[in-house]
């Protein structure tokens, strides 16, 4: 048997005025996607601000969700499970991103596209749902029938229930991993960090709390 790893897609919405607009294109609350590649949500990557009070610095980012920015956000989190040859396949090529993280850039109009149905290209630019989709173009497991370019964070939502693992407060998730307090204070690193693997154990208690929140 093919031995299988998991990737997790994170939807979270924070409550600002920026993500209000997103919310205007996408029509859904939780409109910011993030793809992790551990449950503890330590390696986690997406398109949006670089800095915490200025949402038009935006572009390739890793995300630090124990920073106070993240304190009342709501989430909903998706556990699908790749061939390991496809997992090192994504993680090598966001990793690789991440080498070159100043190359690339928000496509604002790219959310305006989904707006019309009309592709509009940019080279090297993602909003954050299109680049999480993206990222499975190459793998057997494509989490919304549709060209990355056109999904919203509710695509996922709405194509991924089966997968679902918790939805509440992203800090009520986060209080059921363990060390997770060890982790930097930045709310974006510019370097990808090590994640580790994720365990039944931790997925059990997230599931747990999903009863309990929701």
């Amino acid at each position: 048997m093919t031995p299988k790893k998991d990737i997790f897609i994170v939807l979270t919405g924070t409550g600002t005025a920026f993500s209000g607009v997103i919310r205007w294109f996408t029509k859904a609350d939780l409109n910011h996607a993030s793809i992790a590649f551990d449950s503890e949500l330590r390696e986690v990557y997406s398109f949006g601000r670089k800095k915490m009070h200025n949402p038009f610095i935006a572009g390739l980012i890793q995300e630090n969700f124990v920073d106070p920015f993240y304190n009342g956000a709501d989430c909903a989190i998706y556990r699908l499970r790749v061939s390991r040859e496809e997992y090192d396949t994504m993680h090598n090529h966001v990793t690789g991103m991440m080498q070159n993280q100043e190359r690339y850039k928000y496509h604002l109009l790219g959310l305006v596209g989904v707006l019309l149905n009309v592709k509009i290209d940019r080279e090297d630019a993602y909003f954050c749902s299109h680049f999480v989709a993206s990222l499975f173009e190459d793998t057997e497991f494509h989490p919304v029938n549709k060209p990355s370019c056109f999904v919203t964070p509710e695509d996922f939502a709405l194509s991924l229930c089966p997968h679902k693992i918790y939805s509440g407060k992203l800090s009520y998730y986060l209080r059921g991993v363990p060390s997770i307090s060890a982790r930097p204070s930045a709310v974006h690193n510019s370097a990808p960090v090590s994640g580790a693997t994720a365990t039944a154990r931790i997925i059990r208690g997230s599931e747990e709390m999903v009863e309990g929140v929701v």
